[in-house]
């Protein structure tokens, strides 16, 4: 009973095995079947350049056709389907309405579009012989498209020159502020006045006949004397001083390899006299050293009086712990008159009993 039991187990394995045999090479002819009918891959796509046209057949043309002959064929049939020469008795144009003339037009021209520049049609080119990379087709398609038109480059250079206009207006127009205060202070019209009186500006002859003045032709005359010598003797620093073309902006970047050299050799300068060499400070470098503890822009040191630069000299703050005891005694000085001076004691008692958030009536 044991044999035919082990003979029929085998005859079922053996079986099995062949329906699985038979299914696999079921699945194969189904696959090699069915693969004709997927659809194949296309590089007309619509929304890309001509749609799913192709742009030479829109012009009539082959993908050998120079530019001269695509321009040639553009004419052609733009005269023939522009909106506004378009003639539906034409011989050539049965069928054909305003309406789909109208789109052939724009199909026409947007072929022409994309074969005329070099670098479009050469994308065009590529899509249609890589008409798989689809992704690769879109970026180069609507980077050409947002890309702006006109040079980057030139936007940067119109933008620099804009800005340093507004640069040397801006300070054309404060430095002509603090001249015509500078001209109403008694002490430099004072010294103006003294000035042109030496140099024979303001002697009064007598006029006689047609050519006499008038006291306010004079009076002009004498404050625009006046006024040139206070531009002229009087330096002004800071941020109401005299305009200089090599300050704007435009200048600054064309002169920049000229100040980077400049600094280099500064910089392998000092570096070489007080580093190696062990040199002395001059009082130039320690007015420097001193401008840089103190954080203060060159303007802005130089617009101090020339006390206060020597007092900064016999105080020794080139040396950082003289600078450091320096800085502490002036915040502690700060502090005591800000608490002795009587308008920081209004301020604090309004923020202590009104304050910035609260609302006062007062009576009438």
């Amino acid at each position: 009973m044991a044999a035919p039991t082990e003979y029929y187990r085998g005859d079922g394995e053996g079986f099995t095995a062949c329906l699985r045999t038979v299914k696999s090479w079921w699945w194969v002819v189904v696959l090699l079947f069915s693969v004709p009918s997927l659809p194949t891959v296309t590089a007309l796509v619509e929304g890309l350049y001509c749609g799913t046209e192709v742009c030479y057949d829109v012009l009539g043309v082959t993908r050998e056709a120079a530019k001269a002959e695509i321009a040639r064929a553009y004419r052609q049939l733009a005269r023939r389907y522009h909106p506004d020469v378009f003639r539906p008795t034409e011989p050539g144009s049965e069928g054909e309405t305003h309406e789909s003339a109208q789109r052939k037009f724009l199909l026409i021209a947007t072929a022409y579009e994309t074969l005329k520049d070099e670098d479009t049609r050469r994308d065009y080119d590529y899509m249609l012989d890589h008409p798989e990379e689809y992704y690769q087709h879109y970026y180069a398609y609507y980077r050409r498209q947002l890309t702006p038109k006109v040079d980057v480059r030139v936007v940067i250079l119109v933008t620099i020159c804009a800005i340093s206009i507004f640069q040397f207006y801006s300070w054309h127009s404060s430095y002509n502020e603090a001249i015509n205060y500078l001209v109403t202070v008694p002490k430099y019209r004072i010294q103006a006045t003294e000035i042109a009186k030496q140099q024979g500006l303001l002697n009064r002859t007598k006029e006689k006949g047609k050519n006499r003045r008038s006291k306010e032709e004079i009076r002009e005359q004498e404050e625009e004397v006046i006024r040139d010598i206070i531009k002229n003797k009087i330096d002004i620093k800071g941020g109401y001083q005299k305009p200089n073309l090599s300050d704007i902006l435009l200048c600054q970047i064309v002169l920049f390899p000229y100040y980077l050299t400049h600094y280099l050799v500064w910089y392998v300068s000092w570096f070489y006299r007080f580093t190696i060499c062990r040199e002395e400070y001059s009082d130039k470098e320690k007015l420097y050293i001193i401008r840089r503890y103190m954080r203060m822009s060159p303007s802005q040191f130089d617009s101090l009086d020339e006390n206060t630069t020597q007092t900064f000299l016999h105080k020794r703050l080139w040396i950082k712990e003289n600078y450091e005891v320096y800085r502490k005694e002036q915040e502690e000085e700060m502090k005591v008159k800000m608490a002795t001076d009587p308008r920081m004691k209004r301020y604090r008692r309004w923020m202590r009993n009104e304050g910035p958030g609260r609302l006062t009536f007062i009576d009438d």
